[in-house]
């Protein structure tokens, strides 16, 4: 299928690694040209050489912390200096869910942990977006989706869950108003993916539980209906549709990439 996105011109927040990574990577191979950011340059250099070699499409560096509303808009400005255009934007800068240890108690959480959560995965969404809305909109179309997480539809974490709906309400609300300009805005939720954080995390869960890594990835898996570790370029290519001129009847709606993790119906 050809998704047209041929010449189109994306940014990636996050980009440098993991999910973000593959989006940029899966979205250069459709013929996008994609600023990745991110706030560590060496990384995120490495990247952009890695995907740009690798698709042969323009891959551009862009130092940015989405904490920030200056920055947030020299990196949009940047990014559509060099690339000439912007029609696409992936929110993905954000501290990934699932490290080490049990989520905190309610009483344990800090004021802090809280603010810095909600001002990089919710209010930097949205400064990203705010950003890129005028270019989109003179454009008269574009596509901005929402990296969020199956936390919205579970307990077990309050701020991940709190951030992850928040991050769902504000795709819902860009949906309704950017719309009628030819924007569609979604959210897909990942569950657990495989990404190059992966192995380190399936060692220290071997350990705490005394089996192998291969024990440990087969109970992690347990929790989705396929029995496996979804991949980020299984996200990716759910991404790059969304992406594209073909999902134009999805707009404001959350799609779950988490292999079918929970029992939950959704309706």
């Amino acid at each position: 299928m050809d998704l047209e996105l041929e010449g189109r011109a994306a940014i990636v927040t996050g980009g440098s690694r993991g999910i973000g990574k593959a989006i940029a990577r899966a979205l250069a191979e459709e013929g996008v040209d994609v600023a990745i950011a991110a706030r560590t340059r060496e990384p995120l250099e490495a990247a952009a050489a890695e995907l740009a070699a690798d698709t042969g499409r323009r891959i551009v560096p862009v130092v940015a912390d989405t904490g920030s509303t200056p920055a947030v808009e020299a990196m949009v400005a940047e990014a559509a200096a060099r690339l000439g255009r912007l029609d696409i934007l992936v929110n993905n800068a954000a501290r990934p869910g699932g490290g080490p240890g049990p989520a905190p108690a309610i009483e344990e959480i800090a004021d802090a942990t809280f603010a810095e959560e909600m001002n990089t995965k919710v209010l930097g969404y949205l400064r990203c977006a705010r950003a890129v809305a005028p270019r989109l909109k003179a454009n008269g179309w574009g596509r901005i989706i929402n990296v969020s997480g199956l936390a919205a539809r579970q307990s077990g974490t309050a701020i991940g869950s709190m951030r992850n709906v928040a991050v769902a309400a504000l795709t819902k609300n860009l949906a309704d108003e950017l719309g009628p300009h030819g924007i569609n805005v979604t959210v897909i939720h990942p569950g657990l993916t495989w990404t190059e954080r992966m192995p380190e995390l399936l060692e220290r869960r071997a350990a705490e539980w005394g089996v192998s890594a291969g024990e440990a990835r087969a109970r992690m898996a347990e929790g989705n209906a396929i029995r496996r570790i979804v991949d980020a370029s299984e996200i990716a290519h759910v991404a790059a549709f969304l992406a594209s001129p073909k999902s134009a009847a999805i707009q404001g709606d959350a799609i779950a990439v988490g292999g079918g993790a929970g029992r939950a119906i959704h309706y």
